[in-house]
């Protein structure tokens, strides 16, 4: 019986692995934008954290360097803080009935 148990795991095991494979295909194909300044700079990039565009408003291009920069910087972690929000939502529905420990993260 205990043998039973263990190749059905081992079935359940490999059906959530290509459950989270195309899950993190499809988090390649969704894109966040993340802005800063009021929307002057724009940083598109998908769920895997590739960045695709990096907008600037010309009225920037001529202002303080340093600014610019720190807009550039925070236009990127604001993308990054929604492609993680989206990451978890989408693989929180895969990993929903396992008893995983609070604060565990995948290896994505």
């Amino acid at each position: 019986m205990l043998k039973g148990g263990i190749s059905q795991m081992m079935r359940q095991a490999q059906k959530m692995q290509e459950n989270m494979q195309k899950a993190q295909e499809k988090l390649a194909e969704i894109n966040v934008e993340g802005s800063a300044g009021g929307g002057m700079v724009r940083v598109v990039m998908n769920c895997r954290n590739i960045v695709h565009r990096v907008s600037i408003d010309d009225s920037l291009i001529n202002d303080d360097k340093d600014m610019l920069e720190d807009l550039v910087a925070a236009a990127l972690n604001d993308a990054l803080r929604k492609a993680e929000a989206m990451s978890q939502e989408h693989m929180g529905a895969l990993t929903s009935g396992l008893q995983l420990p609070p604060g565990f993260k995948m290896p994505f």
